[in-house]
């Protein structure tokens, strides 16, 4: 039997088929085209379903489940997806759309960082993990936590997000409403804003000359190419953005204590070079300084397939 697994991001829906092994079979994707309205994205959802299970030469007889992993809230007994700023959601009823677009009557959402938590935590660096926490290092900062291989999800669904909580009392205003969020310091648009600034005052830094001048072209890596080159500007930025991470991801591990937290996202496409000097972090500033076991940090190894495995193996 095979399980159907759908990334609902604000750019791009991809579906998976994904076979016992959790392993996936077959994608198909399509370009989400928001902010538009909620039927026409779920008519794509069923449309690169269709195409996904012709592709792996399936039937619906062979499907156990759909689960789709989205931006923003869901309310599960409901069955809406509560709010979903970048896909101009607003307690959209996802369940019953998709149901009634594919046939399909076990559907399944969360949110989407969740998704890429559960899918790293059954079939990634987290096989065989009793607790671990996923960061995602993207345009925000997005976690998921699996606790005896099941979500934490809270009384609202909405449990999770750390990077909604504060490293700096006042800081940066966030798009939460709060200031001094943690995703404000560590996420992949902040650090290209940190770039951004530090290339500003540093008008000889070779980070200008990696972006060819152009400040649109900075990237999260930029600053990390610049310093592996010894350009003294940038590597002030990824000794900033390093503590910042080592900040947040410290209060993970106090608040948690899980067997291992996993780092992925764009930036956490860094691997190594930024997980070495994270962990000096963490092993100054992290509560148990003195237990003779602690916290695994390591990289994520599923990429992109993270969520599409994760919402494949939602089954509540």
């Amino acid at each position: 039997m095979y399980r159907i697994g759908v990334d609902l991001g604000g750019t791009n829906i991809v579906v998976g088929i994904i076979n016992e092994e959790n392993r996936i079979i077959a994608k198909a994707s399509r370009k989400t085209n928001a902010p538009r309205a909620a039927e026409g994205i779920f008519d794509d959802i069923a449309d690169a379903i269709k195409e996904a299970m012709a592709t792996a030469k399936i039937t619906k007889e062979d499907v156990l489940s759909v689960g789709v992993g989205t931006p923003g809230s869901v309310n599960k007994e409901d069955e809406l997806i509560e709010f979903a700023n970048n896909l101009g959601f607003d307690n959209v009823p996802a369940y019953r759309m998709l149901r009634e677009r594919t046939g399909f009557e076990k559907v399944y959402f969360d949110n989407d960082a969740n998704c890429a938590a559960l899918g790293e935590a059954v079939a990634g660096c987290g096989k065989g993990v009793k607790s671990f926490v996923m960061i995602t290092l993207g345009t925000g900062v997005g976690s998921g936590i699996i606790v005896g291989g099941k979500l934490v999800t809270g009384l609202n669904y909405a449990a999770g997000e750390m990077g909604h909580t504060v490293i700096k009392y006042n800081g940066l205003q966030c798009n939460c409403g709060r200031k001094g969020c943690w995703e404000k310091y560590s996420s992949a648009t902040a650090l290209i804003q940190q770039t951004v600034d530090a290339m500003r005052e540093n008008t000889d830094s070779l980070m200008w000359e990696l972006v060819d001048n152009d400040v649109s072209r900075v990237s999260g890596r930029t600053a990390f190419e610049a310093a592996r080159r010894g350009d003294v500007a940038a590597r002030a930025v990824v000794n900033q953005y390093i503590a910042y991470l080592g900040c947040g991801i410290s209060n993970v591990v106090n608040i948690f204590q899980p067997d291992m937290v996993c780092v992925g996202g764009g930036i956490g496409n860094e691997k190594e070079n930024l997980l070495v000097p994270t962990r000096r972090v963490l092993a100054s500033e992290r509560y148990s300084i003195h237990a003779k076991k602690q916290t695994e940090l390591v990289s994520a190894e599923l990429g992109n397939d993270a969520g599409i495995i994760g919402a494949a193996l939602l089954d509540e």
